[in-house]
């Protein structure tokens, strides 16, 4: 059955040919028969990387996972007794959800008891039982295995151009429970009690224990990512027999591989570089005005995920940020409403950040002012992120001059992965914080910042206010001053008229023009 499919794939990525008419050209017809060999010979290799493993990708898993070295423990805090609740109400069809066919779950007599429940699965539109293992959880010694950084696992990627992604079949059901542990997994239903001998969904230390099964089974590959294409398909084959090996299984109609771009936690990761997903943004747009603060809240959340791509982030949910702030009167004004709008507005045109190379030097661009601090990171002329946030109550009464030196300080402490170690070249336009390094006289607060500078490998240079309009637009109220660009627009439009293009102006034409004229006026000044 898999290997039919396949065929079918096999075919279905085959070029379309047609029969030549009378009029085609010999030299056509075999320029066309060359490119389509070509085609099929690639399409063919693909394919044939898979043909080798229809074991790793069965329809169904095939019963409960074989013994290993390491299994799924739940170890409680000391005196804890067994915790029971009573069940949640329920369809009479959601009992063939349950597991039993395949041995995952069996009746239970165990004292402990959570209740259950089926939601909608996104895929097949099928269920899926989760148990509310809340009380088991609060009783729980959490396991402290280390669960990646987002920006770690993107920063691995930088270079790649091709991409695959592999999703296990119901991967927490391949992982045994300790046959001990297993009557805490108990949860209630009305039709009975129930325990589960694999690893099940809900349970606190789960996603870490998942990490750790994953490293170890792939311990000799991890951080060895590759960049041809060839080589991606011997690595490939590394991945899928590592797989084989462990008696893991992978679900097929949601892996993806040799793509261009991929969706990876609710990022787009290319040869460019990171994007935002537009499927993720458009939860964001279809948000309603919040009329609560806790609706504040959840919005600025799932915004701020997304705060590295966009501009003086800070400063503009500035008017929403101050509603949730202790004992604040909730008062939507227009302020907050053209906020709400406006974040709305830069998620939709966030740009492509570029991946940095630690091998070559960075460029910071630092600002300050009365409403925030502000910086961005950016190499070769390629923004890697920005960064920015509101002035705390005390830093109000910071003089210029320790407001300049506190935006290095912040952007030195979120991007320290990035920069110890490496050259980076700091613009600022404030001309005296280009001799801090020397300054003779410091106060105490400046001397315990010249020590975390003093870790780094920085060249601090002078920059002009005009040059700096990047950093600039994050930390003042006015985004940047376009005057100009605007002489760009209209020599452009007069171009556009000698060849009888059509004098209209679209939004997207400022925004292209004017992002080029800003790139162009930092560039030049940094020469």
């Amino acid at each position: 059955m898999h290997q039919v499919w396949e065929s079918r794939a096999y075919q279905s990525n085959l070029p379309h040919t047609t029969k030549d008419s009378g009029s085609s050209t010999s030299e056509q017809r075999e320029e066309t028969s060359s490119e389509d060999a070509s085609g099929d010979a690639q399409a063919l290799a693909k394919i044939q990387v898979f043909c080798g493993y229809p074991d790793v990708f069965p329809e169904e898993l095939p019963g409960l996972p074989p013994d290993r070295d390491v299994e799924f423990k739940i170890d409680l805090v000391l005196g804890t007794a067994p915790v029971s609740r009573r069940p949640y109400r329920m369809a009479p069809d959601e009992l063939r959800e349950l597991k039993l066919d395949k041995g995952f779950i069996h009746p239970s007599s165990s004292p402990w008891g959570c209740p259950a429940l089926f939601v909608e699965k996104k895929d097949q539109g099928g269920k899926r039982l989760c148990v509310d293992y809340r009380p088991l959880n609060t009783v729980t010694i959490k396991n402290k295995y280390p669960l990646p950084h987002i920006d770690i696992l993107f920063d691995q990627l930088a270079g790649a151009k091709v991409f695959s992604k592999i999703d296990l079949r119901s991967g927490y059901y391949q992982i045994k429970i300790r046959e001990e542990d297993i009557p805490k997994t108990a949860f209630s239903i009305r039709y009975g009690l129930y325990e589960y001998l694999v690893m099940s969904f809900g349970l606190t230390n789960a996603p870490a224990f998942f990490m750790y099964m994953m490293n170890l089974v792939f311990k000799n590959e991890l951080d060895k990512f590759v960049i041809s294409e060839k080589e991606h398909e011997e690595h490939l084959k590394i991945v899928l027999t590592r797989l084989r090996e462990h008696k893991l299984y992978a679900k097929f109609n949601k892996c993806a591989f040799w793509l261009k771009d991929v969706s990876f936690l609710g990022h787009i990761l290319s040869e460019k570089g990171v994007a935002v997903d537009s499927s993720k943004v458009n939860n964001v747009l279809n948000w309603k005005q919040p009329e609560t603060v806790t609706e504040i809240q959840s919005f600025l959340g799932l915004a701020g995920y997304y705060r590295c791509f966009i501009k003086d982030f800070s400063k503009t949910a500035k008017p929403m940020t101050s509603l949730t702030k202790k004992n604040a009167k909730y008062l939507w004004s227009s302020n907050c409403k053209e906020a709400f709008q406006t974040l709305k507005k830069l998620l939709t045109s966030a740009p492509v950040l570029a991946q940095p190379d630690v091998a070559k030097p960075f460029d910071m661009y630092c600002d300050a002012s009365g409403n925030g601090l502000g910086c961005i990171l950016m190499q070769e002329g390629r923004v890697i992120a920005y960064a920015s946030r509101q002035l705390r109550k005390h830093e109000a009464n910071y003089p210029t001059h320790d407001l300049e030196l506190a935006t290095v300080v912040h952007a030195l402490k979120i991007w320290r992965h990035y920069l110890l170690g490496n050259t980076c070249h700091i613009y600022t336009d404030h001309k005296s914080l280009k001799y801090i390094l020397t300054q003779p006289e410091l106060n105490m607060k400046q001397r315990r910042w010249l020590e975390l500078i003093k870790d780094y490998d920085l060249e601090i240079h002078y920059h002009p206010g005009k040059a700096n309009v990047v950093a600039d637009a994050l930390s003042r109220k006015a985004n940047c001053n376009f005057i100009e660009a605007r002489p760009t627009v209209r020599v452009l439009c007069c171009e556009m008229d000698e060849v009888e293009i059509p004098a209209e102006q679209p939004a997207e034409l400022y925004s292209l023009i004017i992002e080029l004229a800003i790139k162009d006026l930092v560039i030049a000044a940094q020469k």
